[in-house]
């Protein structure tokens, strides 16, 4: 059966709409035709969609090639962005004297007479390089690895990376 006709009390509530030409049943116009509602079939009720609409395509976006970055020189001691000299230091406590064993361009190596609890050998570390670097202690700061042998050390100074590498080749040499 192609359509469906509705009878009974939906015909009797239309009846009363007499003025209106056409009935509205679910966004869809259904004509009236001598006095009975018909609904057309089913094909004509449902939305139809176009099947060979394609969604459109985003643009893909062309990325630039990466730029290339200036590989930095491998130092232990160089400048942060805020300006302050920074080292890089691998700490070995527990020693009998402290002292700098090398400078490698990963860390400088320093022996600590101190033992690892407490942050005693971090106040040795840094009493150490203060007295390297003829500095005040508050002008060297622990900045990471206070529970870790590599450390980062802050240096708060007029002296130049250069200057600081060259005070630590001197105490390893001696």
């Amino acid at each position: 059966m192609s359509s469906a006709t509705i009878t009974g009390t939906f015909m009797s509530l239309f009846n009363h709409f007499q003025t209106f030409r056409n009935v509205h049943l679910r966004g869809y116009v259904i004509p009236k035709l001598n006095g009975s509602l018909t609904v057309p079939s089913r094909d004509i009720c449902f939305r139809s969609y176009s099947k060979n609409r394609q969604m459109p395509k985003k643009e893909k976006m062309v990325k630039s090639p990466p730029a290339v970055a200036i590989p930095e020189v491998s130092c232990p001691v160089c400048r942060d962005k805020n300006g302050f000299v920074t080292i890089t230091v691998h700490a070995k406590p527990g020693a009998k004297h402290s002292g700098i064993t090398d400078v490698s361009a990963e860390a400088v190596g320093v022996s600590i007479a101190a033992p690892p609890s407490d942050g005693e050998a971090n106040c040795e570390l840094v009493r150490f390089m203060a007295q390297v670097l003829e500095l005040k202690k508050s002008n060297i700061a622990l900045e990471k690895g206070s529970r870790s042998r590599d450390k980062l050390l802050r240096v708060e100074s007029a002296l130049s990376p250069e200057e600081v590498l060259k005070r630590l080749r001197q105490e390893a040499a001696s």
